[in-house]
């Protein structure tokens, strides 16, 4: 009986163990191209330029700044979405007779997934993004994060505890749309791609990581825009912030780039998307295999 608890028990938690690893894992090779997606964001060049400084003025160790934050928010966010999604379409499945689920359930399963990773990892987000900006902003008003931790702690005392959700609501949209595009196509890929040409599981894997990390891309990057602009805004000389809310930050924007102001940075954000999304499955995969192997 213990044993069976035991086995329950870990079948429950694996895939949420498992996620969170993979993203994790995913992150620490990723993470170089994620700054500079982000500095491109903040308006400081082209992807050339900004590499260059970074090397130029702050060393190659700066491409690592922000990874505390990174791999808490891996920890957080990608454990609750990818594990929430095998659990959602686990259900679905067996509520179908255990035939595959149409599309449409699982976008849903993806959309549902996706606001319930980022609500647990919104503050480490935010951590993040701070974490990230903080040298390119004039002396005075860096806040100089020692880490993830200290940012938290810092942003809890100086803020309240519920600024540390501060643009958690375009954090969730933008959360729904990517895992939309990255969960729903990659589960419907690995079907094509084993059932109906009958590809070999590696190939199939990364087939469908690449299919899946091209519509998390496309799907997201406005969304990710929106929520980096209102995460790393500051008070003006007049004490007043340049958006008062998502909306206005997305009509602001409108104004004045026009839509396609939406994807500045959008060869980059591809380049640091679809890779980390292909990493986290083929991670996840090995993963998988490797438990497999030893009877996990």
């Amino acid at each position: 009986m213990a044993e069976q608890n035991k086995g329950s028990v870990w079948g429950s938690i694996k895939p949420f163990v498992n996620g969170g690893t993979a993203g994790m894992m995913a992150t620490c090779v990723i993470q170089p191209i994620d700054m500079v997606k982000v500095r491109i964001q903040l308006g400081q060049g082209s992807a050339f330029d900004v590499t260059k400084n970074i090397i130029k003025n702050e060393g190659v160790g700066s491409f690592y700044k922000g990874l505390s934050a990174g791999l808490l928010r891996q920890a957080t966010y990608t454990t609750a979405r990818l594990g929430s999604f095998r659990y959602l379409t686990t259900e679905a499945t067996k509520a179908n007779d255990g035939k595959p689920l149409p599309l449409y359930q699982k976008a849903a399963c993806g959309l549902t997934a996706g606001a319930i990773g980022a609500c647990f990892g919104s503050p480490a987000d935010l951590a993040l993004i701070r974490m990230q900006a903080d040298s390119v902003l004039p002396a005075a008003e860096r806040r100089g994060y020692k880490n993830a931790i200290h940012a938290l702690t810092r942003i809890a005392a100086d803020e309240g505890v519920t600024s540390l959700w501060k643009g958690a609501g375009p954090t969730v949209v933008r959360a729904m749309a990517l895992n939309m595009g990255m969960l729903a196509s990659y589960d419907q890929s690995m079907e094509y791609f084993k059932d109906t040409l009958q590809l070999k599981e590696i190939p199939a894997v990364i087939g469908a990581s690449a299919v899946s990390g091209f519509f998390a891309s496309a799907c997201s990057l406005p969304f990710d825009y929106v929520k980096t602009q209102i995460q790393k805004q500051k008070p003006g000389p007049d004490g007043k912030l340049p958006y008062s809310s998502s909306m206005d930050c997305v009509m602001q924007t409108l104004k004045q780039g026009g839509p396609l102001k939406f994807y500045t940075g959008f060869a980059t954000y591809c380049i640091r998307i679809a890779p980390h999304v292909m990493l986290t499955w083929i991670f996840l995969n090995q993963i998988q295999k490797l438990q497999k192997a030893n009877g996990l």
